[in-house]
């Protein structure tokens, strides 16, 4: 068996313990043996401690002719804000698979930002006897790809301002020779990435001194619209005070007073890059295309106009190899990439899943979730990811709840930090009814890619055996492949193996290929209507700034690019109050943007956040260091 050297029995415990007890109640292996049991030498690998390690992209070379395993994505009905527990659903599927199947496994998860973790949310690591560990480390720095992310951000947000700042105080001569200073000889040069602005500018010459006076001034003025930055500052900590921030009061900045602000760091565009990148070249076109503004002649200005594209990349060179990890059962996890569900794609990377297909080989399982229901995650899984990576998964899975399709029945609301209704505490099986239509649809909507869809029934304790056959009866009427009931959250990958066994099933018999929703060659509009048709939308309506973005990217060459949707993860449509199945309705795009660098347009459905707030409790009060055993305490 292919991981007899690294499965650990649990000893479970009823009633389940806090996440962080039980994950502190088992020794985490060491790293180098779930490496070793992956076939990986010391040389595919950089050790970060005893527990968790880089694997280099150097391997998908190496393995390059050799098979890739089945592909499982993991997606969800649209959820209550408590979560219906996708990530223990992923990590319990994987202990299964590999503990108790004898399969050749790997979980790719999303690192999760440091803002949730001390916010409201808590981990996400999985929970109760299915986690990932050392769960600490996986919630808080892990090997620092997030701070890295910052770094680069920041360092783009600052050479912005700072290049108005020098071309609003500077004739096009004094800029253009303090871009290309004379060396020691009286000579000047171009440095490499500035071939590449005088390329985009259709300028051939190869020495500074050819230019013409008007060829100086197109490549030594940028001349960007400062009320068209789109690019801001991100930390990794919910600040509600930094969303609008004013820049420049220093009397050294000569008045040059603009209005910005903050992004928490795991929505900053270069996660997106790093999530959709396919190696460390595409990763360094990626950055240098990011666009940041306009010029005021309306040309996009992109990171490598800025000189600085190179840069990104040694900020992030390390962060692209994915960080290997264990579950609680010695099963390994790649944790790679965490971008934003609803700004950007929420998946994670394509390197990490790429290269677990190749370890796992034919026959074995790579697992990887996507954000939120399946109308956003499992979406842009498809349309964005699989485009960018030319993989195809072959079984996706649909995570329902009891809980969650009573509030889809019409059952009170669910709020986080509010104890739950009794509604949803005592049997009825005519408010889960009701709301499997919501089920029915994201079932109907998966299949519609050529994939298998198995519904992942995660069971708690006040769900009764009518209610559980009531969403299986009418998953399997939707179209599921299987509904299988689940107990990993008490029980481990034992309380998985049945999905485990669908889910091989459903692999095996695929018969269909890969089915996009929409081609790319379509215009923005036509793109934005397909997915809007699949929330049960009956038209789209666009504002007045929405139409002119459109017209805009459109004009500028970026309009075959995927489409994004920044939409509320709490109902199919742009009214997180409607839930259900919603249809009839007109999904209004209130702006257009782009994240050129990464590759798609992002349509905005309401108002998105992209800095959460603390709450009055935030998860911080709990959390604290036993200075006696250096272990974290607390952490949910």
């Amino acid at each position: 068996m292919s991981s007899s050297k690294t499965v650990r029995k649990l000893e479970v415990v009823s009633p389940v313990p806090a996440d962080i007890d039980i994950a502190n109640s088992v020794e985490p292996l060491h790293i180098s043996e779930i490496a070793k049991d992956l076939n990986l030498t010391p040389n595919h690998y950089d050790l970060y401690g005893k527990y968790k390690a880089k694997v280099l992209l150097s391997v998908l070379d190496e393995l390059q002719g050799s098979k890739d395993g089945y592909y499982v994505v993991v997606g969800g009905i649209t959820p209550t804000p408590l979560g219906e527990g996708k990530s223990t659903t992923t990590v319990g599927l994987c202990q299964a698979l590999g503990a108790f199947l004898d399969k050749k496994v790997v979980t790719c998860l999303r690192q999760p930002s440091q803002g949730p973790t001390f916010g409201i949310k808590g981990g996400a690591a999985g929970g109760g006897y299915s986690q990932v560990i050392p769960m600490d480390e996986f919630n808080l720095h892990l090997t620092g790809d997030i701070h890295a992310i910052t770094a680069a951000n920041n360092l783009l947000a600052a050479a912005i301002d700072t290049r108005i700042f020098h071309e609003s105080t500077q004739s096009d001569k004094a800029l253009f020779n303090r871009l290309c200073p004379p060396n020691k000889e009286g000579k000047r040069s171009f440095s490499d990435v500035m071939f590449r602005r005088l390329k985009k500018l259709g300028i051939s010459k190869t020495n500074p001194d050819d230019l013409t006076p008007e060829e100086v001034n197109k490549f030594a003025r940028l001349d960007i619209d400062p009320e068209s930055i789109t690019w801001r500052r991100v930390m990794d900590i919910n600040d509600r005070f930094l969303r609008k921030i004013t820049i420049g009061q220093g009397p050294e900045e000569k008045g040059m007073v603009r209005e910005t602000g903050f992004d928490i760091s795991v929505a900053s565009e270069i996660m997106a890059v790093l999530a959709l990148t396919t190696s460390l070249s595409d990763m360094r076109e990626r950055l240098g295309k990011m666009v940041v503004g306009i010029s005021k002649r309306g040309d996009p200005v992109t990171a490598d106009d800025l000189g600085l594209g190179g840069a990104l990349t040694v900020l992030m060179k390390d962060a692209i190899h994915p960080t290997l990890m264990q579950t609680l059962e010695g099963t390994p996890v790649l944790v790679h990439a965490g971008p934003f569900a609803n700004i950007a794609h929420g998946n994670s990377s394509i390197v990490a899943d790429k290269i677990a297909l190749k370890l796992v080989g034919p026959g074995g399982f790579v697992v990887t979730e996507a954000g939120f229901g399946a109308d956003i995650g499992t979406e842009k899984f498809m349309n964005i990811k699989c485009r960018y990576s030319g993989l195809t998964p072959q079984c996706a899975i649909v995570v329902a709840t009891i809980r969650a399709l009573k509030m889809h029945g019409g059952g009170p609301a669910v709020v986080a930090g509010k104890p739950l209704d009794h509604a949803y505490l005592s049997e009825n099986v005519d408010l889960v009814e009701a709301g499997c239509v919501n089920m029915a649809r994201h079932i109907s909507n998966t299949k519609a890619y050529g994939v298998n869809v198995v519904v992942a029934i995660n069971k708690f304790s006040t769900d009764t055996e009518a209610e559980l056959n009531a969403v299986k009866n009418a998953a399997l009427a939707a179209g599921a492949f299987d509904a299988v009931i689940c107990t990993h959250h008490a029980h481990g990958g034992k309380g998985a193996v049945d999905l485990a066994i669908a889910v091989q099933k459903a692999c095996e018999n695929v018969s269909q290929p890969l089915k996009f929703l929409y081609p790319l060659e379509h215009g923005i509009k036509e793109k934005i209507e397909a997915i809007a048709k699949s929330y049960g939308a009956s038209g789209v309506e666009y504002s007045e700034q929405a139409e002119k973005q459109i017209e805009m990217y459109s004009k500028q060459g970026f309009s075959q690019l995927p489409i994004c949707m920044a939409k509320t993860q709490y109902s199919f449509s742009d009214n997180a109050a409607a839930k259900g199945a919603p249809s009839g309705f007109i999904l209004p795009i209130r702006d257009v943007r782009a994240s050129i660098g990464a590759g798609f347009i992002y349509p905005l459905v309401g108002t998105m956040s992209t800095m959460p707030g603390l709450p009055t409790r935030p998860c911080f009060y709990d959390i604290d260091l036993d200075t006696a055993t250096g272990k974290v305490i607390g952490l949910s």
